[in-house]
This record gives structure tokens, C-alpha cells and sequence, in this order.
């Protein structure tokens, strides 16, 4: 199948495609005597493998190695469960931090009048005046 068709089973663009081949995530797809790339189902598991790890966050790094791993038969799980575990800890972090935001953020809410007057809490904030 040619890329639009392999975007669309896969449910990554064909411009995302072509990255992931630039980068090496994935295998240079075959191409026909016009020069056209050519997928295989095996290459469309894959795509769609690297479309639900990035669903879940991880990078494009990371998704190599999740790969990696993938491919491997003779992997170990404890590997795989490890590389999760490290993303589970970066999910949690980057929650606290929006959730911090989340908190300032509504207290410069609550502070400012809303109302017709110039003066707002919410933007003297932003100016820091440190």
C-alpha cells in the first residue's frame, strides 16, 4: 500500500511517517520502480505500535527503545515494565507542575475583580517586579 493508504490504516500522517523513516524509528519502506514508497502489514503494525506509545506520551526516543524491545523475543519484561515505570514518574511530575499552575492560577483568579478597572491581580503577578 502506498503512504496515504498506510497513514490512514495507520493513523499517523504521512508526513510523520517519512520523520519516523529520516530518524530510523522505522524501516525505510520499499519502493516501487516509480520511486513511490511501499508498506507491508508488518509495516503498518509497527506504525500503528509507534501511534499508541505516542498516545501515551512517550517520546521518539523513547518509543525506539520500546521498539527495540518489541522486536526482541528474547527480551525481558522487567525491561519493558522499567522503561514504563520511568515514564509513569515523568507523567506524575509534569501532573504536580500543571496542577500547581492549576492552584496560582485560580488564587490570581479569585483576587481579581473582574470588573471594568485597569488594576489585575493576574498580570501584576506577571510582570514578577522580582
Amino acid at each position: 500500500m502506498n503512504i496515504g493508504a498506510a497513514a490512514k490504516a495507520s493513523g499517523i500522517s504521512a508526513k510523520m511517517i517519512r520523520y519516523y523513516e529520516e530518524t530510523g524509528l522505522i524501516q525505510p519502506a520499499s519502493r516501487t520502480s516509480a520511486g513511490y514508497r511501499q508498506y507491508r502489514e508488518a509495516d503498518i503494525h509497527t506504525l500503528r505500535f509507534i501511534r499508541r506509545a505516542r498516545d501515551m506520551g512517550f517520546s521518539v526516543e523513547q518509543i525506539g527503545e520500546l521498539l527495540a524491545l518489541w522486536q526482541d523475543q528474547s527480551r525481558h519484561s522487567e525491561d519493558v515494565k522499567q522503561l514504563a515505570q520511568q515514564h509513569i514518574d515523568v507523567l506524575n511530575q509534569k501532573i504536580s507542575e500543571l496542577q500547581s499552575m492549576a492552584a496560582t492560577l485560580q488564587s490570581l483568579v479569585s483576587c481579581c475583580a473582574g470588573d471594568d478597572r485597569p488594576d489585575c491581580p493576574i498580570l501584576k503577578e506577571f510582570e514578577g517586579n522580582d
